[in-house]
């Protein structure tokens, strides 16, 4: 067996090789990290990769996944959503899936009801790659999450992973982002949590150094200065530098459909995104890019693009193709066959055809989408309707005698299981955090200077860094441009 200096400095010269440009120092120490890491005997060993925009961490991860493979060792790559797992599969040329779809299982209970657990972790010698590790909480889960155990997502994941045999981990992650919802801090990313409550072996490398190439960019330029103002812990407005940008835009709102309409032709529907503060101003814009841009006249139709809000475990059941039975809340899915629309309790239904747009490998399944909700301001059904609405089932099963037995037939209503979904051309930033698209127009709504404290800018840093190509500001004021 080779000693380790020799394994470190075959790796180093290796991971190297694999980057498309001479690594900056930042990046030289990284390459010398995970080298270490990689050739580590220490128990639960983990490593933080933290970096801003334009510093090299997807270049850097890449680089890292294809060196795993040349030295065989199997990289598992894993992130928050499955936008963003499709973004790390395209820039690793690997293979990635979201954390909830590798690491859940459905069983049966006894009743014959479901019962949600981790599966089993068989993997051994495997290195997790998490990526946008800073949208991962640490909140013990409510009834719209995987496992309602008092555990948080973060406590699954670490369990999973370090239940494998002699498997290791890598947090990928900008803590200039937004965290998580409801929590100050990105958890995942925070060195001395993790160390204390998972007991794992952990250091910490930065990047922080902005590749030269992306100062070239517009996006990465404005971002960058919007990042040294999160740093300095002091709000204030952002100057935006435009001139000779061609990749930033402004524009106001007598602009935005003609812009609208360009993009769509130019990078695609599902490559343009309207980033917003509220669901409220999100349904706006959804309702006029279908009515004014897309033509489109019925509550639902093909083509159309949804974002599931509510994890649902009913429709994926029983399909054997799609090795999870969550749709989870924040899941992207497109609308392909209309099977039938219907009226009952008073609310419109239909069901249709649907499948992944981040798994074309999957294919569509059948759903039942409850209709009421895309109609809403509201981000979900409120919890007091749906108990309403289950009341107001059960009646339907009162012949059935038992209480449990109603209860079961309850579950198992297509109406009572109907996916809960939101129009997905325009977003919040935290349900647009993960992805990226080609083109990106950042809607700031009304903007006061007491407004623009540190959350704000960590909310404008993470619609900026969402952009791949060209991003518009709508409706910005004079103040924000040099």
């Amino acid at each position: 067996m080779a000693q380790p200096s020799v394994q470190i400095d075959a790796f180093v010269n290796r991971m190297a090789a694999h980057f498309p440009h001479l690594p900056t120092d930042g990046q030289g120490r990284l390459i010398q990290a995970l080298a270490r890491f990689q050739c580590s005997v220490q128990p639960r060993c983990a490593l933080m990769i933290r970096g801003y925009a334009g510093t090299g961490k997807t270049t850097s991860v890449a680089a890292f996944v294809a060196t795993l493979k040349d030295f065989g060792t199997r990289p598992i790559l894993l992130a928050p959503t499955g936008r963003a797992a499709k973004v790390m599969q395209s820039y690793s040329n690997c293979q990635a899936s979201t954390i909830h779809r590798l690491i859940y299982r459905t069983k049966k209970n006894p009743d014959g009801t479901p019962n949600y657990g981790l599966a089993p972790n068989t993997l051994e010698n495997a290195i997790f790659v998490v990526d946008e590790a800073s949208m991962i909480g640490d909140f013990a889960q409510s009834e719209n999450s995987p496992l309602v155990n008092g555990r948080s997502l973060l406590d699954d994941l670490m369990e999973f992973v370090f239940t494998g045999e002699n498997c290791k981990l890598v947090l990928v992650g900008d803590d200039a982002q937004l965290p998580p919802v409801g929590e100050t801090e990105s958890p995942a990313l925070n060195e001395d949590k993790m160390r204390r409550e998972f007991g794992l072996t952990v250091a910490t490398i930065r990047l922080t150094d902005v590749v030269r190439q992306e100062l070239e960019s517009g996006i990465l330029l404005n971002a960058h200065g919007i990042r040294l103002l999160i740093d300095q812990q002091q709000p204030q407005r952002p100057k935006f530098s435009i001139t000779g940008k061609n990749d930033v835009h402004r524009i106001d709102g007598n602009d935005l459909q003609e812009y609208i309409e360009d993009a769509f032709r130019q990078y695609g529907e599902d490559q343009t995104v309207i980033i917003t503060r509220s669901n409220k101003r999100a349904q706006a814009f959804n309702q006029q890019i279908r009515h004014r841009i897309l033509w489109r006249e019925e509550a639902l139709e093909v083509g159309d693009r949804l974002m599931i809000v509510k994890n649902n475990y009913h429709w994926l059941a029983s399909i054997e193709h799609i090795p999870t039975q969550l749709l989870a809340n924040g899941d992207v899915i497109s609308v392909t066959k209309i099977i039938k629309r219907f009226k009952r309790y008073g609310i419109d239904f239909a069901n249709v055809e649907v499948e992944f747009t981040d798994a074309p490998h999957f294919h569509p399944f059948e759903v039942c989408i409850n209709l009421s909700i895309l109609s809403s301001d509201l981000p979900s059904i409120p919890f007091m309707q749906l108990q309403a609405l289950r009341d107001t089932i059960a009646e339907d099963y009162i012949d059935l005698g038992s209480k449990s037995a109603i209860l079961k037939a309850v579950k198992g209503d297509e109406c009572y299981q109907a996916l809960q979904v939101k129009f997905a051309w325009s977003m919040t930033c935290h349900k647009a955090q993960g992805g990226q698209w080609e083109s990106v127009i950042v809607d700031p709504g009304y903007v006061t200077e007491d407004s623009m404290d540190l959350e704000w800018l960590r909310w404008l840093y993470t619609a900026f860094t969402r952009s791949k190509s060209s991003i518009a500001l709508l409706n910005f004021s004079d103040d924000f441009f040099e």
